[in-house]
């Protein structure tokens, strides 16, 4: 059943944002439900940042309109902003005060910072709050906008590239925060290029390029309509596949151990494949899933297909 106005904190629609010669956004929808954690994926240039700030209420559209819990996200930016906790890529903050000075400042602008939660957090992502922002590193920078967003009894978070600059270790920390909040209710939307990360978190997400989306909805549903691979080692080489319904990609090559196939199949061919696989009396058989990566590689082959030309 199909969710109700009322069950999305953000509803854009239709965005478009030029910028002279430059069209940013290029029809896009975006929705993000109450309580879920929404991967918003792309590389750099692909809209994302764009759609964020039309949604922050940074900058007016050349057409469409986005709400946030409900308010147009232009004119009622002061409100919407109490209610939300946003964190950018890279963050500049006031270079002669402490990370600590810095993320009370922040906190104080929603009005809703639960200070245990900030002392935690900060032990958390081991921040050191005394010294002078300036004297920072990228990583630590993003600590400070992170303990600042994730200390705020807020309803929404908005991250933007959010780990840049983090260690793998932090990135763990930043994930089991956010899972943490997610489980209490706070919906989030996060923008990132890494693509482990969306899998980990994410509940659903929209891949977007070109200032449009490609796709929405879960991962599940995603890899639903994604190709399974094949991975298989015969004695012979195995006949027939090449005329399999669904299958692409097929390789095949002589290897000492025997004849190695690979090939994606479609939810549909898999049975047919594994049955001639298996009428071929393999000595290795590996099946598995595409990666988020690989999903996410096919959403943009297609669409460059779709547009008229080769894939780039």
């Amino acid at each position: 059943m199909s969710k109700s106005l009322s069950d999305r904190v953000v509803e854009a629609q239709s965005l478009v944002k030029r910028f002279g010669a430059v069209t940013a956004l290029d029809g896009l929808d975006l929705s993000v439900r109450t309580g879920e954690i929404h991967g918003f994926l792309g590389p750099n240039g692909a809209g994302k940042s764009t759609t964020i700030r039309a949604l922050l209420g940074q900058l007016r559209l050349s057409s469409g309109s986005v709400a946030v819990f409900g308010q147009d996200a232009w004119r009622h930016a002061v409100d919407i902003h109490s209610r939300l906790a946003y964190v950018p890529g890279d963050t500049m903050l006031w270079p002669n005060l402490t990370g600590g000075q810095c993320i009370d400042l922040l906190g104080g602008f929603h009005g809703a910072m639960n200070r245990t939660r900030r002392d935690e957090l900060v032990e958390r992502f081991d921040l050191d709050p005394t010294r002078r922002f300036r004297t920072y590193s990228k990583g630590n920078r993003q600590k400070v906008a992170l303990v600042a967003a994730l200390a705020c009894d807020v309803e929404l978070l908005v991250l933007d590239e959010p780990t840049s600059g983090l260690d793998p270790l932090m990135e763990a920390v930043f994930q089991a925060v956010v899972t943490e909040r997610s489980a209490s209710g706070t919906s989030v939307l996060l923008s990132s290029h890494i693509l482990a990360e969306v899998e980990t978190l994410c509940d659903r997400l929209t891949v977007v390029r070109a200032g449009r989306a490609t796709f929405t909805g879960s991962l599940s549903q995603l890899r639903s309509s994604a190709a399974t691979a094949v991975d298989v080692v015969t004695p012979t080489a195995i006949p027939g596949l090449e005329h399999v319904t669904g299958v692409s990609r097929l390789r095949s090559q002589t290897e000492p151990r025997g004849h190695r196939t690979t090939l994606l199949a479609q939810a549909a061919a898999l049975p047919t494949v594994l049955t001639t696989v298996g009428a071929a009396r393999p000595l290795q058989v590996t099946v598995h899933p595409p990666s988020l990566e690989q999903l996410f590689l096919d959403q943009y082959t297609e669409q460059e297909t779709d547009d008229g030309g080769e894939p780039r």
